[in-house]
């Protein structure tokens, strides 16, 4: 993603003008499907006539068309000329949620159409890049041990997510692990990439992470909210595949709320998806489901590598396959649920209101994490968000991440 305001600006502009092209198309597909419909009816006598409303109806919404694609792109352009924004300033919060946001519900297609507007996975310090150098790694962890442990945010959040505020709890997870001889890192990624991409780009950075870290490292811990942690379950497997050095310095890896069996809301909306395809009359209506980004398609199943994606056209295709974790490596999660008990009838059906707790726990028909059930915790009477910034995860975090629970004889030690 550009730095640069006015960029940032242009490319909003374009992007929304190519939303406004699309939702104009939508409605000129949907009335010629009528129209279609409602000449079957007719004569054929008024076939003349349908021919010269069709041409008339084509030229307007070629000229409504190109007037949303390209009026809101005129006015960014207008407003940067008359009034500048100022490069250094912070980005707003209102800004930084858009992006998040729009990367998570539609991040392939601005990496392909829209770069200026795709979030680049980065680590991030004080709301911004760090570079992964010697001396900007120095910089931005002045303090640094030699225990990392990397904060993988969710689909449609950044890294400011870890600052949830808690009633009873001051600042984030990351701010209370300081004082355990840990350094907490925050990434910011685009969450509406393939979560097997997201996983070889993390795999990356954590390689150039390790290289220039200011002390040497000892340990890598990872802990990742809903589709973070998938996406530090990907990366593992990546970077075991490439054989990375670091693959042997992790600890523990925590997934708060992650659909390791995929999450029943991306499966509802494929199900729509696919039944408005079905029909010409209502293809045009499924358009803007069908246009979501491939992290979310991801979801459907919990898919961790290239190989598993979904048939589209088949309905709840499953390809996720049993993904090996790294065998040196602790994998602990948290479940929630919005009723105190799980197995109460709402709490099974609901989970914590986007995740269900066999998916959450890993515990489903084809178990995703070990099991066992010392390694896991379910937070009772709250959402999956809650997850975010919760004492009943903190006090875990701190037992699960401990660098002293490292056995003697794992790799790396």
């Amino acid at each position: 993603m550009t730095d640069d305001p006015t960029q940032r600006a242009h490319a909003a502009a374009d992007a929304v003008g190519a939303g406004l092209a699309g939702i104009v198309g939508i409605v000129r597909d949907t009335q010629a499907a009528v129209v279609r419909r409602t000449q079957q009816h007719l004569p054929t006598t008024a076939d003349a006539v349908s021919a010269a409303q069709g041409s008339i109806t084509d030229g307007v919404y070629a000229v409504v068309s190109t007037a949303h694609r390209h009026l809101p792109g005129l006015v960014a352009r207008a407003w940067t000329t008359l009034s500048p924004p100022d490069p250094a300033a912070p980005v707003p919060g209102w800004q930084r949620s858009a992006q998040a946001t729009g990367n998570g519900l539609w991040g392939d297609r601005l990496e392909r159409d829209h770069a200026g507007l795709a979030i680049e996975m980065a680590v991030r310090r004080d709301g911004a890049d760090v570079p992964l150098t010697d001396e900007g790694l120095a910089a931005a962890f002045p303090s640094a041990t030699g225990h990392v442990v990397l904060f993988v945010h969710g689909l449609v959040e950044d890294e400011t997510c870890w600052q949830r505020p808690h009633e009873s709890l001051e600042g984030g997870y990351g701010d209370r692990l300081r004082g355990s001889g840990l350094t907490p890192v925050d990434l910011r990624y685009n969450s509406g990439l393939r979560i097997s991409e997201n996983g070889r780009r993390l795999a990356c950075l954590v390689d150039a992470l390790a290289a220039h870290w200011p002390v040497p490292v000892e340990s890598i811990s990872f802990v990742g909210h809903s589709m973070g942690g998938l996406v530090a379950r990907s990366a593992g497997h990546a970077a075991a595949e490439s054989g990375s050095p670091w693959v042997d310095l992790v600890h523990a890896v925590v997934t708060l709320g992650t659909p390791h069996h995929g999450a029943p809301l991306e499966k509802a909306v494929h199900v729509l998806d696919w039944a408005l395809r079905r029909h010409p009359d209502t293809e045009p209506l499924g358009r803007p489901l069908a246009a979501r980004s491939a992290g979310i398609a991801d979801l459907r199943f919990g898919a961790v590598l290239d190989s598993e994606r979904s048939d589209p056209d088949r309905l709840l295709h499953d390809a996720t396959s049993d993904v090996a974790l790294l065998p040196h490596v602790t994998y602990y999660w948290v479940a929630a649920s919005l009723t105190p008990d799980p197995d109460h009838p709402w709490g099974r059906l609901l989970g914590d209101g986007l995740v269900r707790y066999p998916s959450a726990s890993g515990t489903g028909r084809r178990p995703r994490l070990d099991g066992d059930p010392a390694n896991g915790l379910h937070v009772g009477g709250v959402g999956h968000l809650d997850l975010l910034n919760h004492p009943d995860v903190d006090e875990r975090l701190r037992e699960w991440l401990d660098p002293a629970r490292r056995s003697p004889d794992r790799p790396g030690r």
